[in-house]
């Protein structure tokens, strides 16, 4: 008999295919969260422009640090149509305490002014000023979710937290705890390209359940499943976590 290969015997089996989770999985994940977090209760606030300059001013910075640069922005402009209008330097500095004000002032004012002459809009649904999004609840939900990714700078992410938190309509955010979290749990598929992410996890959410697992899941990321050094020892869902041993 030939010697074995001692490269070959030193190789590691081909990784097992990534398949979705069972309905029974997905629940037990759920519920076992909810045993730690609860319930998220958060009605619908019904302003999607809010929603978007929220998630533009989140990017690479605290939740504090977003909600500062909003109020300042809110308080010196008495409309949306103001920030459209006003000189973007005065934009970049009402925002300056979220972080790299340059190029999210510039974002916020593409995107306004992209709604402002889009002409797919119902006409029906145009204000005088040209600034509404109040047909979206109305419109079918692909629609509503393209319309929103055809925006500057706008991906299914903020898409989906326009959906979700302005109207409660069925998408779910998949930002990097979630995705993470859900990866390490074989909830998503790890290393996956953010769109499908996106439509794994909805593929996956109970119906009504989007705001729950979506708040979930980012808690866990955020208070135990850390990148780098995850808390498995005080974790959860350690026993239910298929990638638990990776970090012992």
């Amino acid at each position: 008999m030939p010697p074995s290969d001692p490269k070959r015997a030193r190789s590691k089996p081909p990784a097992a295919p990534w398949k979705p989770p069972s309905r029974a999985r997905v629940l037990r994940v759920r519920d076992r969260l909810r045993d730690v977090y609860g319930i998220p209760l958060m009605r619908p606030h019904g302003h999607p422009i809010a929603e978007l300059v929220l998630t533009v001013l989140s990017q690479s910075t605290n939740d504090r640090n977003r909600d500062v640069a909003f109020l300042r922005l809110r308080t010196r402009f008495p409309s949306w149509e103001a920030v459209r209008d006003a000189p973007v330097a005065e934009i970049e500095e009402a925002i300056r305490p979220g972080g790299i004000s340059k190029v999210k002032s510039v974002r916020i004012q593409a995107i306004l002014r992209a709604i402002s002459d889009d002409p797919r809009r119902p006409i029906s649904d145009r204000s005088p000023h040209g600034l509404s999004l109040d047909w979206l609840p109305r419109a079918p939900l692909l629609q509503a979710r393209d319309y929103l990714v055809a925006l500057p700078g706008v991906g299914r992410k903020t898409a989906a937290c326009v959906l979700l938190f302005a109207y409660g309509l069925r998408d779910v955010p998949v930002d990097t705890h979630v995705s993470r979290v859900g990866a390490r749990l074989h909830l998503l598929q790890g290393g996956a390209p953010l769109q499908r992410l996106h439509d794994q996890m909805l593929a996956l959410t109970p119906p009504g359940q989007e705001l729950e697992l979506h708040v979930n899941l980012l808690r866990h990321g955020r208070r135990t499943c850390h990148a780098r050094s995850p808390a498995c020892s005080r974790c959860a869902l350690a026993r239910m976590c298929p990638s638990r041993a990776l970090f012992r």
